[in-house]
């Protein structure tokens, strides 16, 4: 997929039209332009009408950071632009009403079709009304909860909704998002994003910048557990 920062809707945008439009939304960052472009969600998150605050500056992204966060914040975007790696990070941004929310942000890089790192792309979500119940038993219990789940796609959004607190639309949204920014199988990417969950354990909730990045790259090792079982059908 070709690097695109024309204003046009990409197909992304329709994966998370529907669901909670607050909740989840996407982001890209072009290192060449030095410019973000916000979802018609991500938008709303900052109290913007979509089509209104598109391509922001840097520094109007830093402008809606919480004052207290600033700073930390500042420095990891630095960071990003400077060895273009990929982040996660959990902050407060303020919107244009003033309101205060509380926003998981997460990306990873993108290449372009000659494979070149070329920018970040990732994810918000807004936690802002969701409750954090972080207790053990709470967590065994929505643990149990899952594992009785039998379809792949329904184990996956379970998984989502526990880590991040979102609800079942917001975690399908993420899931597609995420589905059609890499290029894989819903079902094949939702397999994989259950079997890293289970391999991280507690940490996956309780260490979420740890599951930030596996969400992230979930796409890699599942292409890697496909060809694999491709080429043992083959040498059969």
């Amino acid at each position: 997929m070709a690097w695109k920062l024309d204003g046009q809707t990409p197909a992304v945008e329709q994966a998370l039209a529907g669901g909670s439009p607050q909740s989840v939304g996407w982001f890209r960052f072009s290192f060449t332009e030095v410019r973000w472009e916000w979802s018609e969600q991500v938008q709303r998150m900052h109290g913007y009408q979509p089509g209104t605050m598109v391509s922001p500056t840097v520094e109007q992204v830093l402008s809606h950071k919480h004052p207290d966060d600033r700073e930390r914040v500042a420095a990891g975007i630095d960071e990003m632009i400077h060895t273009r790696q990929g982040f996660s990070t959990r902050h407060r941004i303020i919107d244009t009403r003033g309101d205060v929310h509380q926003v998981v942000v997460a990306g990873d890089q993108f290449h372009d079709e000659n494979g070149e790192v070329v920018g970040i792309r990732g994810f918000y979500i807004d936690l802002t009304s969701e409750f954090e119940d972080d207790r053990q038993d709470v967590i065994t219990a929505k643990v149990a909860e899952i594992a009785e789940r039998r379809a792949a796609i329904e184990q996956a959004k379970g998984m989502l909704m526990l880590v991040y607190r979102i609800d079942d639309s917001a975690a399908f949204d993420l899931l597609k998002w995420l589905s059609q920014e890499n290029n894989i199988k819903l079902q094949l990417l939702a397999r994989q994003v259950t079997k890293d969950f289970v391999d991280a354990g507690e940490t996956a909730v309780t260490s979420r910048t740890t599951f930030d990045q596996l969400l992230l790259t979930a796409h890699l090792r599942a292409d890697n557990a496909a060809v694999r079982k491709d080429d043992s059908r083959i040498n059969r």
